[in-house]
This record gives C-alpha cells, sequence and structure tokens, in this order.
C-alpha cells in the first residue's frame, strides 16, 4: 500500500453515537429540533466525532414505533421544537408555561396531545399574520414537496375525520380514492389538509437549519429508511398499485421473517409487500424519489431489511404467525442500478442481519455497500463468527456495540450466560467490570471503516435504558436522555479513544 494509499485509509475511519431526536433532553415532554439537538451536535463535535445516527423521522402512528410511519417521505410534527416557534412568532410563551412532563422517559399519550394543540395553535396564528417573514417559505415548500405532500396532507386530514381509523376502515369511496369523493374532501376539509401542510413545512424547515448546523460542525447524519411500509400510510393509500393488495384495497400478503433462533413462531410484521413488477415497469420511480428525499435528510442511509431486496418471506394475509410462508425473490440488482443511475453513487448501509444467505452478500458486494456487525451478536445468544472482529472480511463495515434493537451492553452481559461472558472476558483480556466501554473500545480498534454506539453505552447504563425490545409493544421508544447525563469527562473519555484509534 503506497503513502497516499494508507493515508486515504486513515481518513475513512470514523466514529460516532446513535441517539433519535425523540430522547434528546428538554422541558416539553419529547426532544425536537430545538436548543438541546444544537447542543447535542456540539457534545459530538468536542468528543471528535463524526456521525450522529437516527432513527426514521417519519410521523408516527399507534404503538410510537418510528419504522410504523404514516409516510415515507413526511418528517414527525412532535419533533417541532416549541422554542423555534416561539422565534418565529408563532406562539406566545404562555402556549409552553406550566409544563410538567418527566424528564427521563416520553409518556407519549400527553406529549402529543400537547404537541397538537401547539401545532394547532401555530397554524391559527399564522392564518391570522403571524411570522409574515415565512408566508414566501411555506409556499415555496409546498411547490418543491407537491410530488408526496398533497396526497399526505389528504391522507392525514381525512384520518382526523375518521376519527384516526386506519384507511382500511374507511367506506369505500375514500378508501379507494373514487375521484369525486376527493375533490368534494378537499374542500370539505381545506383547512385541516392546510394545517398538515403547515405541521410538515415546520418540521422541515427546522431539520433542515439543523442538519446545515451539524455538518458546519462537521458530523455527519446517518439515516434509516425501512425496507417496507406502514399498511396505513398514505404511501400505500396513494399508490395501490405498486402494492400486492386485494379488489378491496386490503393487503393479499404480508411481510415478516421465519422462524428462527430468536422465535419459534417467526416475526409477523403485517407489511404490505411490494408488486415489484409494477415498480419495475415506472422504472423504480417511487424508490428513488423515496431514496431522493431520505438523502436530502441526512448524508448516509441505513436501509432496514437489506435482505428482503434479494428475496423476502411473503406471508398470507390473515396468518396468526409467520410460519406459513415463503421465499419470493425481490427486485434485487434492477432496483440498485435503477437507484444508481438515478442517483450517483448510493451512500447506503445494508442491514444485513439475521439469516444471510450468499445471494444477499453478492448483492451488497456488488453495489460495495458497507454490512454491519454488531458485537453483542458475537459473544452472546445466536453467536457467529462473522460478527467477531478478527472475522471482517472487508474495512468497508459498520461495527456496532449493539443497536436501538438491542438491549443495553451492560444490560446484555447481565443475561447472557456465564460461559458466555468467559468468552467476552477471554476475547477482550478484561475482567468485564467496564463492559459497555470494553466494547466501545473494540469497536473502534477494529478494522471496520465505521464505528457506532449508541448512546446508552457511554453513559454506561443497564436494562433501564433499552429503547426497543422487538416482539413486545408496550415500553418501546420512550428512553430519554436527561440534561446532566452525558458529561465534560464522557465526552473526553470518547475523544481519547476516537484519537487513539484514528477515527
Amino acid at each position: 500500500m503506497t503513502t497516499a494509499d494508507a493515508k486515504k485509509r486513515k481518513s475513512n475511519r470514523s466514529a460516532g453515537l446513535l441517539l433519535h431526536p425523540t430522547s434528546l433532553p428538554g422541558p416539553y415532554g419529547i426532544g425536537d429540533l430545538g436548543p438541546n439537538a444544537y447542543h447535542w451536535v456540539d457534545a459530538l463535535a468536542y468528543a471528535g466525532q463524526t456521525w450522529w445516527q437516527i432513527l426514521p423521522l417519519g410521523p408516527t402512528g399507534y404503538g410510537d414505533s418510528p419504522y410504523q410511519c404514516f409516510s415515507a417521505f413526511a418528517g414527525n410534527p412532535y419533533l417541532v421544537s416549541p422554542d423555534k416557534l416561539l422565534e418565529d412568532g408563532l406562539i406566545k410563551p404562555t402556549d409552553v408555561s406550566g409544563l410538567n412532563f418527566p424528564a427521563a422517559r416520553v409518556d407519549f399519550g400527553p406529549v402529543i396531545q400537547f404537541k397538537v394543540k401547539l401545532l394547532a395553535r401555530a397554524w391559527e396564528n399564522f392564518k391570522a399574520g403571524a411570522a409574515p417573514q415565512l408566508r414566501a417559505e411555506f409556499d415555496e415548500f409546498q411547490h418543491a414537496q407537491a410530488l408526496w405532500l398533497e396526497d399526505f396532507a389528504l391522507f392525514m386530514a381525512l384520518k382526523d375525520a375518521h376519527c384516526g381509523n386506519s384507511w382500511l376502515k374507511w367506506d369505500a369511496p375514500h378508501r379507494k380514492r373514487e375521484a369525486r369523493t376527493l375533490q368534494k374532501a378537499r374542500a370539505d376539509h381545506a383547512d385541516a389538509v392546510g394545517l398538515h401542510k403547515f405541521r410538515q413545512f415546520l418540521f422541515f424547515r427546522q431539520w433542515t437549519a439543523l442538519k446545515r448546523y451539524a455538518n458546519e460542525k462537521g458530523v455527519r447524519l446517518i439515516g434509516d429508511v425501512p425496507i417496507f411500509v406502514a399498511s396505513d400510510s398514505a404511501d400505500v393509500w396513494a399508490n395501490p398499485e405498486l402494492f400486492q393488495l386485494d379488489a378491496e384495497r386490503q393487503p393479499a400478503v404480508v411481510a415478516g421473517v421465519p422462524p428462527d433462533y430468536f422465535s419459534a413462531t417467526g416475526q409477523l410484521w403485517g407489511n404490505p409487500l411490494y408488486d415489484w413488477k409494477a415498480h419495475k415497469r415506472t422504472g423504480f420511480a417511487w424508490w428513488i424519489e423515496r431514496m431522493r428525499a431520505a438523502l436530502a435528510q441526512v448524508d448516509l442511509v441505513r436501509i432496514d431489511h437489506f435482505r428482503g431486496f434479494e428475496a423476502y418471506w411473503e406471508i398470507p394475509a390473515g396468518m396468526p404467525t409467520a410460519e406459513r410462508g415463503r421465499w419470493v425473490k425481490g427486485p434485487g440488482a434492477d432496483l440498485f442500478k435503477a437507484l444508481r443511475a438515478a442517483l450517483g453513487d448510493l451512500p447506503v448501509i445494508a442491514e444485513d442481519l439475521g439469516v444471510i444467505t450468499p445471494e444477499v452478500d453478492a448483492l451488497r458486494l456488488r453495489f460495495n455497500l458497507p454490512g454491519m456487525r454488531v458485537l453483542q451478536f458475537a459473544f452472546g445468544g445466536a453467536t457467529e463468527d462473522r460478527f467477531l472482529p478478527h472475522n471482517y472480511e472487508t474495512r468497508n463495515t459498520v461495527v456496532y456495540t449493539g443497536t436501538h434493537d438491542n438491549d443495553t451492553t451492560i444490560g446484555w452481559y447481565a443475561t447472557i450466560t456465564e460461559k458466555e461472558r468467559d468468552f467476552v472476558r477471554r476475547y477482550l483480556a478484561r475482567d468485564g467490570s467496564d463492559i459497555a466501554w470494553d466494547l466501545i473500545r473494540l469497536a473502534w480498534m477494529s478494522v471496520a471503516d465505521y464505528a457506532i454506539a449508541p448512546v446508552q453505552d457511554i453513559l454506561s447504563l443497564g436494562s433501564e435504558a433499552r429503547m426497543n425490545t422487538p416482539g413486545t409493544s408496550s415500553g418501546n421508544w420512550s428512553w430519554r436522555l436527561t440534561e446532566t447525563q452525558l458529561t465534560r469527562a464522557t465526552l473526553d473519555r470518547l475523544g481519547e479513544l476516537t484519537a487513539l484509534y484514528s477515527r
């Protein structure tokens, strides 16, 4: 390797932290895109971190999961910062006085009620003449985002009119988008449509400013694109021809994964499956626009369940578990060739966890996409040699101590077997008393170009700080960082490790 090659290789090494914006601290019951998000970026920059990884930014529905959103294009209005609304003159200080939300977790019910009312107040004030400096910008936003915004805003207005019910339960004229019915709906619900467009405008305005600030500080963003979309989404309602639906627009088959080490009955996700032949006939136009939108929000995109592009598990609708199903070939290279032709080089991470076949690896490698290696999987539970750092076959890899779906490293270490803990201690030549930082050090010293840790691990937190437990429906997504948890000493320790291993 030449000196120039060595310098280039060194420059590819980087590190970062995983923290969803909802987990940021602040007084409004949920993390948002206001001052504390900027303080977080400053902390990352101070510690020499290149990456801030987040979960999907879409508007969440029942269960509050960022992986089940009402749109693959829209943003989550609950992330809109009240402080920024005050700065813009859209609300008054009295609108945010007397709040008493918990600091260490998101209590989604009261928070959503508060944010819905606050954003409605901002809309009424805007219509009444507040923040006139935003009018031209709002008009420009509506024009620029019309491709998805028109359908999404009408979809959300109709959901409001149907008491929040899934569009799959609407009457046939609304469900099947009959032209005269939609024309009347646009007139009848014009103000609600305007409100939902305005909420999106506020989100994207604040997010764009935050991303610009992060990039100026040398911090880049890793986003997350789930391969599938929610059944109850504007995407399926507005584009039924792109999904495998029956005559009544109900899913004919749904997504999941078959039985494996983690679940004897598999995982029944329930998302509608794509009609890939229909996508191919359009030149994959919807996917191109989806990825274009994602790459406008972040600098690098993690595609969740990448293996589904090579082959996906198809389950007949109505099945109680994922046991009955079949593997069906996905779009494979055709999709990625279309994406690359339209968007250029693909800044994409392929989430290649689970049962990965040689065909899936071949697809990822053909397009030079980095895969994922999770250190917890190297030692406990479904131990796989490919997750041990001495077996990494390429530097073009993203290594994690754990992800949002894993327990924290301390929580994980406490629950694996003594035999597995002994393996960890022998492999690391450590006694396990500082296990979270032991795994961070292992990730940072590895040959992988990218190293990421959830912020819970640099804080040495236990299972009480876990973000999500797959297969459960309560208590997820609610963990929050508090104002005092992230100390200068912790950031110094992270920065020292990052410099030591040339990240």
